[in-house]
C-alpha cells in the first residue's frame, strides 16, 4: 500500500493508505455506490439507514443513523477512509472524526455533482473503471429524458408532515424535478416549512407526496386531494428523487413513467 493524497468537493485534501481497506459510509446513496463497485468486504461500517442493497444490508456494522452517529463504535471498526457528506451528516461530529481519520466528504446540489462524486469515488477506492461505467450510463439516460411532456407543470414536492416540508430551490430534488421538465412551485431555498393555505395561493398543477423521509401514504394522498382540488396527487420514489449514487441509472426511465402516468390521470 502507499499514502496517496485525494482532495474532497468540498475542496479539502486528505491522506489515505491506498486502496483502503476498510471504509465507512454515512450516506446511504454513497454506501449503494460502493456495494456496486464491488466494495463488499473493504465495507466496514454503514448507518442504518444504509438499505440498500437489502441482501447485504444486514451483514454490515451499523454505526448509528446519519446525524447521530456512534463515535465510538467508528473508532472500533478502525477505518482508513470514511465517505459523508455536507447536508446529510452534522458537521461537529465530521469535524471530530476527520481529527482521526481520513473523512472525504461529497457536497452535491446538481446532477453534475453526483457524477463527479462517483467519478471521485472510483478513485478514491482504486476502482475508477465500474466508476465510470455507472457514471456514464446515468449521463446516457438522462440525456434521453423528453422533457416535453411535462409542459412546464408546476409542482410542490412534499418531504415531510407535521410541520408540512418541501423541497425547494438549492436542492437535489429541485435539479432532478427541473431535468424532468418540472417547475418548483416553491422559489424559497432548501427545506422550508410550508402552511398549506399559503401553498394553495400558488395554484401548483401536482402536488408530490414523497416516500422518505417521511412514508406518506394513501390517505395523505386523499387529504391533500380535498384541500387542493384543482391538483393531481402522486405518491412518488423518493429514492430515484434524492439518492444521488449509483440509483440514479433508474432516475431516467423513473420519471418518464412518471410523465406517461401523469398525462394519462384523468
Amino acid at each position: 500500500m502507499q499514502k496517496c493524497t485525494f482532495t474532497d468537493q468540498m475542496g479539502r485534501s486528505i491522506s489515505l493508505d491506498f486502496p483502503p481497506k476498510r471504509i465507512i459510509s454515512l450516506v446511504p446513496s454513497q454506501t449503494e455506490l460502493l456495494f456496486d463497485l464491488g466494495l463488499d468486504e473493504e465495507i466496514v461500517g454503514i448507518t442504518k439507514f444504509c438499505i440498500h442493497p437489502k441482501d447485504k444490508y444486514k451483514s454490515k456494522v451499523k454505526v448509528g443513523g446519519t446525524k447521530k452517529l456512534n463515535m465510538e463504535m467508528i473508532r472500533s471498526l478502525k477505518p482508513d477512509l470514511i465517505i459523508a457528506n455536507k447536508e446529510e451528516n452534522e458537521q461537529a461530529q465530521m469535524e471530530e472524526l476527520m481529527l482521526e481519520f481520513p473523512v472525504w466528504m461529497s457536497d452535491i446540489t446538481l446532477l453534475e455533482d453526483a457524477l463527479e462524486m462517483i467519478e471521485q469515488i472510483g478513485s478514491l477506492t482504486g476502482t475508477s473503471e465500474k466508476a465510470l461505467q455507472i457514471a456514464s450510463s446515468i449521463e446516457k439516460n438522462f440525456s434521453g429524458l423528453k422533457l416535453k411532456d411535462s409542459l412546464q407543470k408546476k409542482v410542490a414536492y412534499f418531504i415531510w408532515k407535521d410541520p408540512y416540508m418541501l423541497a425547494a430551490k438549492n436542492t437535489f430534488i429541485d435539479q432532478i424535478l427541473a431535468r424532468a421538465g418540472f417547475a418548483n412551485v416553491s422559489l424559497m431555498n432548501r427545506y422550508p416549512i410550508v402552511e398549506l393555505l399559503d401553498l394553495k395561493a400558488l395554484k401548483p398543477d401536482l402536488i408530490f407526496l414523497s416516500s422518505e423521509p417521511y412514508p406518506f401514504k394513501d390517505e395523505h394522498v386523499s387529504e391533500m386531494k380535498n384541500i387542493f382540488p384543482d391538483a393531481d396527487v402522486f405518491i412518488v420514489d423518493g429514492e430515484l428523487f434524492s439518492w444521488y449514487g449509483s440509483r440514479l441509472r433508474y432516475t431516467a426511465d423513473y420519471l418518464l413513467r412518471l410523465l406517461e402516468k401523469i398525462n394519462c390521470h384523468p
